[in-house]
């Protein structure tokens, strides 16, 4: 973690290698590689669905599962995840995020067994990875991909757990926020790579990061823009300047008729 990693990232990152050494205790890391070893179903392809999206002309929205934040507080008072995540898949959505982080953003790592029992969609686990134990944690608890966040984690830990979710057939999401992340994160084997409108040192949101860091992108690398995408005509500008899918929880989290959100940001 560098020096000018954001204090709110810090805090969250501090608190969750307390939490991280509790789980080891309570769950030992032998513990999860036997449930792994033991689990009957396969990953269900989160990249795989995301691309087979692009390539047939359909926009894959990843839609989020959450309930906070800490820049906002609760954002869905009446949260009922499996319901959520039926409605996002009855809606159009290509993959689930699921947030995990109890501390700071309300979720429950139980929600990815719960909604894999609901919806056949792949699912992210979305958490602040900052041990390989949460790595194996992620995929005994149902999830088929994993975020990796470039600001949190070197050069050396994002190759190490990109090598460990694939051993463990999950696929990678790697969020980056500004130039020198995307350099890092082009120096890893992830083909995935979320951009992050929003500054994390000011929680302020600029869609124009999307298009600012997609023209360091290489062909074969997959750009997903994440937070403050709020209509289809954001979603047409950040096409345009190069984004192949999103990821959008709170625009729809806030809505009475979430199913009606997703399809108005899908169709317009």
């Amino acid at each position: 973690m560098s020096t000018n990693t954001p204090d709110i990232l810090k805090k969250i990152v501090e608190h969750k290698h307390g939490e991280v050494n509790s789980a080891r205790i309570s769950v030992p890391i032998s513990e999860l590689k036997d449930r792994i070893t033991e689990l009957e179903d396969v990953t269900r392809g989160f990249e795989r669905h995301i691309r087979e999206a692009v390539a047939s002309g359909w926009t894959p929205i990843i839609a989020e599962v959450k309930k906070g934040s800490p820049s906002k507080g609760i954002i869905r008072a009446d949260f009922d995840p499996m319901d959520i995540a039926s409605t996002y898949q009855d809606n159009g959505a290509t993959c689930l995020s699921v947030l995990t982080d109890e501390q700071f953003f309300m979720g429950q790592l139980r929600y990815l067994a719960l909604i894999r029992e609901t919806v056949s969609l792949p699912l992210l686990r979305k958490d602040f990875i900052i041990d390989p134990y949460q790595i194996y944690e992620a995929r005994a608890a149902g999830a088929d991909a994993v975020l990796l966040i470039a600001s949190i984690l070197d050069l050396q830990q994002l190759r190490e757990f990109h090598d460990i979710a694939k051993e463990n057939h999950l696929d990678v999401l790697l969020e980056v926020h500004d130039e020198t992340e995307m350099e890092t994160a082009l120096q890893t084997d992830c083909k995935l790579i979320g951009v992050n409108n929003r500054n994390l040192h000011t929680f302020e949101t600029d869609l124009n990061t999307t298009g600012r860091l997609a023209r360091m992108m290489p062909l074969d690398r997959l750009l997903v823009s994440e937070s403050g995408i709020n209509s289809h005509d954001d979603i047409t500008r950040l096409k345009n300047d190069g984004a192949g899918a999103f990821l959008i929880g709170e625009t729809m989290m806030r809505e009475n008729d979430i199913g009606a959100k997703l399809q108005e940001l899908l169709n317009g």
